[in-house]
């Protein structure tokens, strides 16, 4: 099972820390991946951190202003969001699997956290 949470209303500009921990498995042993899901859009993937700690960056709008990391003592992986723009509000959901970043590769979903970036 996986839970995000640290979603809410921010103002553009402002940062938000999404976690995603982890029940039942290990999270060191998969590739984590962040996806989001704007209203009415289809739900895409934003960055992914692999087993051995590699970044993969699958939304070129969110570069440098969006890291991923993870704790695998805690089981828990983060997506830090700063400098947030109206057009980042979504529905944002972490997963994980095998072997590569992309969302038929993941075998485990969490139920999503929502963002909101309005003034």
């Amino acid at each position: 099972q996986l839970v995000e949470s640290g979603g809410g209303l921010v103002q553009p500009g402002g940062s938000l820390r999404l976690s995603c921990t982890a029940s039942g498995f290990t999270l060191d042993y998969y590739v984590i991946g962040w996806f989001r899901q704007a209203p009415g859009k289809e739900r895409e993937g934003i960055v992914c951190i692999s087993n051995g700690d590699g970044i993969t960056y699958l939304l070129d709008s969110v570069k440098g202003r969006f890291t991923v990391s993870k704790d695998n003592a805690e089981n828990t992986a983060w997506l830090q969001m700063n400098s947030l723009k109206p057009e980042d509000t979504a529905v944002y959901y972490c997963a994980a699997g095998l072997p590569v970043c992309s969302q038929g590769a993941m075998d485990y979903w969490g139920k999503g956290t929502p963002v909101t970036v309005s003034s």
